[in-house]
């Protein structure tokens, strides 16, 4: 009798509220408290079953007060509204509460119980569980009596559900050797004691100035919730300092200058430095624009990847095989949901899902190759792409100058991000994922589809026309130039002494529609197949060639033609494989068997008569790549220098020098190597570029420092230009 006594009151005293509110004439909250009552209001008419199923619908949409108000309060302990709304969201939103659902719900009349099913969807998977709740029936219908066991059947009122994470490894990225490109790593990293501080706004001030970041920042970290006096608050994380690199005779001026900051963030109150893991990139800048970076997630990263397992906490790639390989590397991170008592002793697992680390990726670059294309060309405005012309395997992809990916992850300071972005020479600019003026790297292809159209006879003599030469008077003041003069102007030659006429006079003769049409079926004007995105080829700027000094130009890789350096690989594979273009790829397989991009592209009597020009130009001493000619390799190749410049008359453009060499015959290393090097105009043209290719070939085939270049090669004179 006590309990429907209490019950009455309580349910006049929230008639007399609603009847107030009307009568004072506040419309809009009369009709509110109005509606919440009528929502919590008892009725006889609904039985056990339906009153169940309501209250759990009210649990993933946080409705606790209209949960509360089905209690009856009094047979439940006599909870409070506090203490139950502060139960029910802790445990409910702190698992993630998502998809409840109630079913085979049956009332037993006798016993006054409900018995019934739930599932539902939490931060470790599904939780379900058979369970009963008692309804008592009152003067106006029946009321739920509440106690823990509602939540979990076997949790008590001094039990706590705890919720434990377990983050996942990003998986590792390694070359073809297995040699780390991105994995695990270590840091310091630099936190506050704040029980330990002496002069906070001092020690902060110093702090902020050591760490170049502002005094805000700090100030926000230490004023979280969850830091107590002694709590070690993160700061910042920054390069640790290996004894191997203080032990060595000489330091680094960079090591010991950070040797001294640390010395003097220890030296404030309250600071201390501990080791962290981090991702490390042990190439740098060998292989920056490859690999790219990770970085913690943003607001913005989570709103685009719902559901995809992100926190707060995660790391996510931005750029290059972080990026493209996101998902594989991410791996899941692991969640249990359990039950445990007032000791801290585990009772029983509600729900888990095993961490799931993620995948190692291999890929086909060789570290060595990688390492030695960027130390030859670290100080030039330059890219490099090498590849086994026979399989497809990608050995490198290079350029620079560069930036050091691991600074992205200590976090750059505003002076470094403004010093990256506006550097003149475009350090994060990635130059191997562009298009290029091939300049007389070109002419090997042009050769091929004069050869394969029937334009070009390789017989033919094409004539003496001294270093200058005009279709007609209808050119006007225009010349095709070139550098050297030699008897019999045939292909071979042509190709050796890289002539610039010859090779204008080929591209007239094969006509601007059909050097489209083959150049098409070669690849221009579409994506290379490969899982970094290229820019495309193009033989115009627009549609087609529309002039024809144009078409003349393009035929020795000026005019409008565009080239990407791995395009130009894959085209220069076809020397390699009878006429059939190789398909690129990256991701390391353990049988290496080539797959063709474009079978067939043009024949193997094309393709073998090509070659042999080739050979020539390196291994002639009239050939103009002649100082990669080694005594015990034989390699084949072509020069190319691009000039760059505003118009016809312009004076002061640059040039870009360019050198495409590979191994023609067996060998245990098969390579094909592209480089391209901007602003060589005065350094040696493409001779620049040739060099420095062979040096990192020597490096990589036999561990030595320099080529054996032979006696008449010259270091500043480019053996051709356009």
């Amino acid at each position: 009798m006590k309990r429907k006594k209490r019950s009455t009151v309580r349910k006049k005293r929230i008639r007399i509220l609603c009847v107030t509110a009307a009568v004072t004439g506040i419309l809009i909250i009369g009709i509110a408290v109005s509606f919440i009552c009528f929502t919590i209001r008892k009725d006889d008419s609904v039985s056990p079953e339906e009153l169940l199923i309501q209250y759990m619908e009210h649990i993933p949409r946080k409705e606790y007060d209209y949960m509360y108000g089905m209690l009856d309060v009094e047979a439940s302990g006599n909870v409070t509204w506090e203490e139950f709304q502060k139960r029910n969201s802790a445990i409910y939103e702190g698992i993630e509460v998502k998809n409840l659902k109630v079913t085979d719900v049956v009332y037993d009349k006798e016993r006054k119980m409900v018995a019934y099913h739930t599932s539902m969807d939490t931060l470790a998977g599904t939780v379900s569980f058979e369970n009963e709740a008692l309804f008592l029936e009152g003067e106006e219908g029946y009321e739920l009596v509440w106690n823990d066991s509602l939540i979990f059947p076997n949790l008590k009122a001094s039990d706590k559900v705890r919720v434990s994470a377990e983050q996942a490894e990003r998986g590792e990225i390694v070359d073809r050797n297995g040699s780390v490109l991105a994995g695990k790593g270590v840091a310091s990293s630099v936190g506050i004691v704040p029980g330990k501080m002496e002069d906070r706004q001092k020690a902060l001030l110093e702090i902020a100035g050591l760490l170049e970041i502002q005094p805000e920042v700090i100030e926000k970290k230490l004023d979280a919730k969850w830091v107590k006096d002694y709590s070690f608050v993160p700061i910042k994380t920054i390069t640790k300092i290996k004894e191997l690199d203080l032990m060595t005779p000489e330091p680094g001026e960079e090591v010991l200058v950070e040797q001294q900051r640390q010395e003097k963030l220890l030296a404030i109150p309250g600071v201390m430095i501990s080791d962290t893991q981090v991702r490390e990139y042990p190439l740098g800048e060998a292989a920056a624009h490859l690999m790219g970076y990770v970085q913690n997630v943003t607001a913005q990263d989570l709103e685009e990847h719902p559901g995809e397992g992100y926190t707060a906490n995660s790391v996510i790639g931005k750029s290059g095989m972080e990026g493209l390989f996101e998902k594989e590397l991410k791996g899941r991170d692991g969640c249990r949901i359990c039950i445990v008592d007032a000791d801290g002793n585990e009772k029983e697992e509600l729900a888990r899902i095993p961490v799931k680390h993620g995948q190692k990726i291999q890929l086909t670059i060789d570290a060595g190759l990688q390492r030695s294309l960027y130390e030859q060309f670290r100080e030039d405005k330059s890219c490099s792409v090498a590849m086994n012309p026979y399989t497809g395997e990608v050995l490198a992809l290079v350029s620079t100058p560069s930036y050091d990916n691991n600074d992205f992850i200590l976090g750059l300071s505003d002076a470094q991000w403004s010093a990256l972005n506006e550097n003149e020479d475009k350090p994060m600019y990635n130059r191997f994922r562009q298009a290029w003026c091939p300049g007389s790297t070109f002419k090997s292809i042009t050769a091929a589809v004069g050869l394969e159209s029937g334009a070009v006879d390789p017989e033919e003599d094409y004539g003496n026309e001294g270093l200058s030469w005009q279709k007609d008077a209808s050119w006007g003041s225009y010349y095709v130039t070139t550098l050297h003069e030699y008897e019999s102007a045939v292909l071979e030659n042509a190709l050796i002494y890289s002539d610039n006429i010859y090779f204008a006079k080929a591209a007239l003769r094969i006509g601007a529609e059909e050097l489209e049409r083959a150049l098409s079926r070669l690849g221009f004007q579409e994506e290379v197949p490969f899982e970094i995105k290229m820019a495309k080829s193009q033989y115009s700027n627009t549609e087609h060639i529309e002039r024809e000094i144009q078409l003349a130009d393009s035929g020795y890789g000026q005019g409008q033609v565009l080239i990407n350096p791995l395009h130009l690989a894959c085209l220069y594979s076809a020397f390699c494989n009878e006429g059939n273009i190789i398909k690129p790829y990256l991701v390391y397989r353990q049988e290496a068997v080539g797959e063709y991009w474009i079978p067939e592209a043009i024949s193997p009597e094309t393709a073998g008569r090509i070659a042999e020009g080739l050979k020539k130009v390196v291994n002639d001493p009239n050939g103009t790549g002649y100082d990669a000619h080694r005594e015990d390799m034989v390699l084949a190749g072509k020069t190319g220098t691009a000039e760059i410049k505003v118009s016809k008359e312009d004076t002061s453009g640059t040039e870009l020098g360019w050198f495409a060499v590979y191994t023609p015959e067996e060998t245990e290393r098969p390579i094909l190597l592209v480089s391209m090097t901007e602003d060589v105009k005065e350094r040696g043209g493409s001779s620049y570029v040739v060099k420095k290719d062979s040096q990192a070939l020597t490096q990589w085939f036999f561990g030595k420092t320099s080529a054996p270049l032979t006696e008449n090669a010259t270091a500043d004179e480019d053996p051709e230009s356009n």
